[in-house]
């Protein structure tokens, strides 16, 4: 099949690049594409026309986490400038939106944040043979992994965001620094996975700050052969299944794990087997792989900081020539100096303050979309807040709601301001007159541009001030201020077209704005799990078991 016919099968399908699961055959549960939105958002170069970039990428990065976390990158000391050498490179933000640094504590300490990605790219006879779909050979490469790993600013917890990739979202414009190339801002929500596609890691980076206000200091990605490898040098990770298991049903899909029940160490291409599987885990699907590939990383954690065979030389030399070798990083990582340091900085967190969680997030047909509970994980992390809930009480001062806006408001006046009612609630119908109510209070106050919108809206929970780009940003945090909304209501949103003001849940009367009591914990739905949970394992789908 050539690469124009797959391309042409995928977008009849909903699909970019490769079937979703581990062989040829398996192929993506057709579904609508979100709110129209279509393959990358055009304008990009054709697949098959980037040999290089995001190539050598593949999708379960995990294990390179692990491997940083555990500090194993020290080995590579022995042969420092032949490491050195092995490591890829790729720009970190191919996007236009660059955010402010963070804050520093009161010890002059700042957050990590690091995206972990991985691809579906098959561009290595290795990589092609692990990976299974030959006829995606040399296509465009899809980000089929992504974690956002926040390390502390006092180094003492860690947290996780797994997002799904097949989560709706607005690619930005981004630009290949390499050759110019103008990846266009995509026409509606597409797949997150779409993004790698627009010129490399970068766009993924850009696409996750988009999303999420959460500043990307670094970004890491490994192939397939080189999980392969580091899982045979660790010397296996306890994995547990409460049943019989089988991945494989009468098509040939699935990734063909098979374990008995109970816990197993897993390596090499069983390892890689694991990380891959969603049919046979709960309800097959993404989510389901998701908590898998969290088991795994905890376990794998706590293996490399408990394995004795890891003191041998010989072990930890290959184990540092397989993990650089199968790196491709941004240049803030581009040594093996730098990755050691990184390493140390992250080691410095104890199992226990590990927290593994999934982006909240609802279906839209085949597909999904981030839940307020979402906003509220991304809130946790841009604030430095630690998952686990055993943070300190942090002094009033200690973290600013938001990093203010560089962009000044224009006059009260001159701001034009569209008022949206999201009172409705699943048990409530949306209370009458709230936007003309509330818009008439912004005019009362100054702001003459303010007009009440009837248009049908969905329920928001809190109320909030939604602007579409930079220049606007000065404007959303004046509506707000003027209203006593709290700066965290400011979002960012290519959902709209102008400052605009959605009344929620949380002010169904009145013209005085009351703010909820500042809510610090970890949705529920976020399906968190302790680095130190030794008890974790994988509900089987009856239909994958076997006698």
């Amino acid at each position: 099949m050539t690469q124009s016919s797959v391309r042409e099968r995928d977008a009849r399908q909903g699909v970019s690049g490769a079937p979703e699961d581990e062989v040829a055959q398996d192929t993506e549960v057709p579904g609508d594409g979100g709110d129209g939105g279509t393959g990358g958002g055009g304008g990009g170069k054709e697949a098959g026309k980037r040999p290089r970039r995001g190539r050598r990428a593949l999708r379960w990065t995990a294990l390179t986490l692990a491997v940083l976390i555990a500090g194993t990158a020290g080995a590579g000391y022995l042969y420092y400038e032949h490491l050195n050498g092995n490591i890829k490179k790729d720009t970190l933000n191919l996007g236009d939106k660059r955010l402010a640094d963070p804050t520093p504590n009161a010890a002059g300490q700042t957050p990590l944040n690091i995206l972990v990605i991985g691809s579906d790219a098959r561009d290595t006879e290795e990589n092609q043979q692990l990976g299974g779909a030959r006829e995606t050979f040399g296509s465009t490469p899809l980000a089929d992994v992504q974690m956002l790993v926040h390390v502390s600013a006092d180094r003492s917890n860690m947290s996780v965001i797994s997002m799904p990739r097949d989560t709706l979202v607005r690619i930005p414009k981004c630009t290949d620094p390499e050759d110019g190339t103008v990846y266009p801002a995509s026409q509606g929500r597409v797949m997150t996975n779409q993004s790698l596609g627009h010129g490399g890691p970068g766009c993924t980076v850009a696409t996750w700050q988009e999303l999420t206000g959460i500043r990307i200091d670094h970004f890491v990605m490994v192939d397939f052969a080189g999980v392969v490898a580091m899982a045979d040098a660790v010397g296996g990770v306890p994995v547990c299944v409460d049943a019989n298991i089988h991945s494989r049903d009468a098509k040939g899909h699935g990734s063909g794990l098979k374990l008995e029940k109970g816990t197993h160490p897993v390596r090499g291409e069983q390892a890689l087997q694991w990380l891959r599987t969603r049919y046979g885990f709960e309800d097959g699907s993404d989510l389901a792989r998701a908590k898998a590939q969290h088991m795994y990383l905890n376990s794998m954690v706590r293996e490399l900081r408990e394995n004795a065979t890891l003191s041998s030389p010989g072990k930890l030399r290959r184990l540092a020539e397989q993990a650089t070798d199968a790196l491709t990083v941004d240049p803030g990582l581009d040594t093996v100096k730098k990755l050691y340091d990184l390493s140390n900085e992250m080691r410095k967190v104890e199992p226990e303050r590990i927290t593994m969680t999934t982006m909240p997030n609802r279906y839209v047909g085949a597909r999904v979309e981030p839940t307020q509970d979402a906003e509220q994980l991304f809130r946790l992390v841009r604030e430095d807040i630690a998952l686990d809930g055993r943070d300190a009480p942090k002094e009033p001062d200690a973290a600013p709601e938001a990093t203010p806006s560089e962009d000044p408001p224009a006059a009260d006046d001159r701001i034009s301001v569209q008022v949206r009612n999201g009172t409705r609630t699943e048990d409530r119908a949306a209370a009458g007159g709230r936007a003309s109510a509330v818009a008439a209070l912004l005019v009362e106050k100054g702001f003459g541009r303010a007009l009440a919108d009837s248009s049908p809206l969905p329920g928001e929970e809190r109320t909030v001030v939604r602007y579409p780009s930079a220049e606007l940003e000065g404007d959303a945090r004046r509506v707000a201020e003027v209203l006593g909304l709290p700066q965290s209501a400011v979002l960012r949103s290519t959902e709209v077209s102008g400052v605009t003001l959605v009344v929620g849940a949380d002010w169904r009367e009145g013209t005085s704005y009351e703010a909820p009591p500042k809510d610090d914990t970890t949705p529920e739905s976020a399906e968190a799990l302790n680095g130190a949970d030794e008890s974790a394992c994988m509900r089987v789908n009856p239909a994958f078991t076997w006698e």
